[in-house]
């Protein structure tokens, strides 16, 4: 018998697989996408993540249960860096009323926690705790109020510091993020002009000197999903980067599927839109050369893909 030593796995809802149980990677590979892989998988690590989904309803904090709307308290998750694990005992003190999704994030000076509910205000007595937090905790924000901050938070892409916005999207990891960082120079290496769409923070902007885009980040403001770069757009870009949300990017691959750029470096996180925009491109006349899974969500069932395509 596999001898499971994370104490939540099967309570909580956090985890498709045990990350701790010798058969996990085993087990992962079976929610292994149908792709023609070009690259063995790369693994993430246990205890790596620095950033963390938890919720509170009623009182109760921490995750939810499988396929319930019910919470299993928890104060330490063994996936999770031991910075947020020493802010959650406190965090899971504090007098939580109604329901909703609370985001912590381990910045480079501190604990980020974002506070999402349909309920638009707090109490005295919230506003009271959160002032007694360890100084660690260095900014807290409720929906579009800041209720506490000592200082901005900062993230770092190798050797650039960007102020961090509330809620604002991170790789799960530091490890996966350098992996993934380190694999788009590697495949964009040697163009001239390069577009990096739904650029974020800019993980990949910075490293290869592109010009970045996206809804909210660090790029052009510009909606992507309304309002792509069309062909006219793009024929002054030699390579093309694209990291888009899970919904994937439909309408900007049919405006990239039109032009003649030479190499698109897609990295996406959810296989079935990937799929999608995959075709599209191949009917556009690319081709997938390089395909590699990684295991960045420790214990879910979900694979974030990093691949190439040329034409």
């Amino acid at each position: 018998m596999e001898n499971k030593k994370c104490p939540f796995f099967g309570i909580c809802g956090g985890c498709k697989f045990d990350f701790t149980s010798p058969d996990y990677r085993r087990e992962k590979l079976s929610s292994l996408p149908r792709i023609d892989f070009t690259d063995n998988p790369i693994w993430g690590n246990v205890g790596a993540r620095r950033r963390g989904d938890f919720a509170f309803v009623d009182g109760h904090f921490g995750l939810y249960k499988p396929q319930s709307k019910d919470i299993v308290d928890i104060t330490n998750c063994p996936n999770m860096v031991p910075e947020i694990n020493d802010a959650l005992k406190y965090i899971a003190k504090l007098p939580w009323h109604g329901a909703g999704s609370v985001l912590i994030t381990k910045c480079e000076n501190g604990i980020d926690v974002g506070v999402t509910s349909d309920v638009p205000y707090f109490g005295t007595d919230f506003r009271g705790s959160i002032e007694k937090l360890p100084p660690q905790i260095i900014r807290f924000t409720w929906n579009d109020t800041i209720i506490r901050k000592y200082t901005d938070p900062e993230i770092r892409f190798n050797d650039r510091i960007i102020k961090y916005p509330p809620y604002a999207f991170l790789q799960p990891t530091t490890e996966t993020e350098q992996t993934l960082r380190d694999l788009v120079v590697k495949y964009i290496d040697g163009a001239g002009r390069v577009a990096d769409l739904f650029c974020g923070l800019g993980n990949f902007t910075f490293a290869t000197n592109a010009t970045g885009f996206d809804i909210v980040g660090n790029g052009i403001t510009r909606d992507l999903f309304k309002k792509p770069l069309t062909s006219s757009n793009l024929n002054q870009y030699d390579a093309i980067i694209m990291d888009p949300p899970r919904a994937g990017a439909e309408k900007q691959s049919k405006e990239i599927a039109k032009y003649n750029v030479k190499r698109v470096v897609y990295v996406s996180c959810n296989p079935t839109t990937f799929i999608r925009d995959k075709k599209i491109l191949e009917i556009g006349g690319y081709k997938m050369t390089t395909a590699i899974p990684v295991d960045q969500f420790v214990g879910s069932a979900h694979w974030e893909i990093f691949s190439v395509f040329e034409k």
